[in-house]
């Protein structure tokens, strides 16, 4: 665990001490346990099952204990006494695993009488999350084993995520947002938030962050992610104009006033988005950009609470090889979400399985909790003590935007007046950029770059030439 002394934070970020900093609780006694694992052997020895533990791993939420069958005895014989052992051990639901992967022993996951909670801050400190070796650090959970998980968005690299209402999912999405808001300021990484619910993501209003304000109207949610088609296009030419293969060789070749931001697209509640007009319209986009988007940066994490193949069809489900189940309702919700059983098992809030692309088997795990008052107080702060402000660009979510015949988006022409005022601009500078459009005109990136390929086109400013500034002409 490494220590954060306030030199290690970032102006614009919030201040360690906003975080809570609670005790991880009293845990579960020997004696306990030792009572469990007689209940386990005598109910099994009702059977003519002799096994033996060979070993116990306690979790905040569950406790895994590990048996070793006697030889000849077949694994499905104990899988199909779940019922018996969740009767024998007093428990409102157990899971058996196996066997577990890489290993010849079968897994029992039994609830712990005493649930302890684990807080972002201790994960915020960890050294896995502040490890450089993560691009896009990605939430946080303890495995069972107790070791700390820290994901690489860029790796993933889209996310679906899926739980009952009541199962910690929204509680779950807050942690993924302020684990990324720790790491990048506005000019690394940008968010387009889709709240159909509008009660759970509408605290992030005013963030620097935000594309646009949080949207909750299925109309202005469609045009963003058309938008989003359109920027990702964009963003493949620009990458493949100075020959690199991803946004980080591109950021590494472009001057800094053209490098990239992340963006994240985080959408609360599919469900209601695929039971409006737009239903089609939206499954097409968000499978386009799922397929095309992680080489320019742009990823995406959907949540819902009705896993049914009406909502997450089977184009979506087969561009989100990463996944995450919260408890569910049925073992056909699990399979939908997980493609296996499990998730209908699981205790509710702080307990899920997630399946990312890169292992065999969905992994149980227990994610962070984040109060609301910890929440409210990061936004807060963020609003008041950096140096960036909060420009939102209207015309992602209000313009009704006309397809041009390459697939891309035409955004109309630029007022006259803005040109003469960019005019202005760069030659009082005597140099061009987005950024310097943007941060003089107070324009997002995409009306920054119209207006610098209008001043091209009137050979105001000169080509883009990879790491060399635009010329500017008098």
């Amino acid at each position: 665990m490494s220590t954060l002394t306030q030199s290690n934070w970032k102006p614009w970020l919030f201040p360690i001490s906003l975080l809570l900093d609670v005790g991880g609780g009293e845990g579960v006694g020997n004696d306990t346990m030792t009572v469990k694992e007689n209940e386990i052997k005598e109910k099994l020895r009702q059977f003519k099952i002799d096994v033996m533990i060979e070993g116990l791993r306690i979790w905040p939420s569950v406790t895994q204990f590990r048996i070793v069958p006697q030889a000849g005895v077949k694994y499905s014989k104990i899988v199909n006494l779940k019922k018996d052992l969740t009767l024998a051990l007093h428990a409102k639901s157990i899971r058996i695993q196996a066997p577990i992967p890489w290993e010849w022993v079968v897994g029992i996951e039994v609830p712990n009488s005493v649930r302890t909670p684990i807080w972002l801050k201790e994960i915020l400190t960890s050294n896995e999350f502040l490890s450089p070796k993560v691009e896009i650090p990605f939430s946080v959970w303890k495995d069972v084993s107790g070791n700390i998980i820290v994901w690489d968005l860029m790796k993933m690299p889209h996310l679906l995520v899926a739980g009952q209402t009541a199962s910690g999912k929204s509680v779950g999405m807050n942690s993924f947002i302020v684990s990324m808001l720790y790491r990048f300021d506005p000019t690394e990484l940008k968010f387009i938030m889709i709240d159909p619910k509008k009660v759970e993501l509408s605290v992030y209003n005013g963030i620097p962050h935000l594309l646009t304000p949080v949207i909750t109207e299925p109309d202005k949610a469609h045009n963003s992610l058309k938008w989003v088609v359109a920027e990702m296009l964009r963003r493949r030419d620009l990458v493949l104009s100075v020959n690199a293969k991803n946004l980080l060789e591109y950021n590494q070749k472009a001057i800094a006033e053209d490098k990239l931001a992340y963006i994240v697209i985080i959408i609360d509640e599919l469900a209601d988005l695929m039971m409006g007009w737009y239903k089609n319209e939206i499954e097409h986009s968000i499978a386009r950009i799922a397929q095309m988007s992680r080489a320019v940066g742009i990823h995406l994490i959907v949540a819902t609470q009705s896993p049914s193949v009406d909502v997450i069809t089977g184009i979506i489900k087969a561009n989100f090889p990463s996944r995450i189940a919260f408890t569910v309702a049925s073992q056909i919700d699990s399979r939908a979400i997980i493609d296996t059983a499990w998730a209908e098992d699981l205790l509710g809030v702080w307990d899920m399985l997630y399946f990312p692309t890169w292992v065999l088997d969905a992994q149980r795990v227990q994610w962070v909790f984040i109060s609301t008052e910890e929440i409210e107080g990061i936004v807060s702060y963020i609003k008041t003590h950096n140096e960036f402000q909060c420009v939102y660009d209207e015309t992602i979510i209000e313009e009704k935007m006309e397809s041009n015949t390459d697939g891309s988006w035409d955004w109309g022409e630029i007022d006259s007046e803005l040109i003469d005022k960019a005019i202005q601009i760069v030659r009082e500078s005597k140099k061009c950029s987005t950024c310097l459009i943007q941060r003089r005109m107070v324009v997002w990136y995409v009306k920054a770059t119209k207006i610098i390929n209008t001043l091209e086109s009137l050979g105001v400013v000169g080509p883009s030439d990879g790491k060399t500034p635009r010329k500017v002409f008098e």
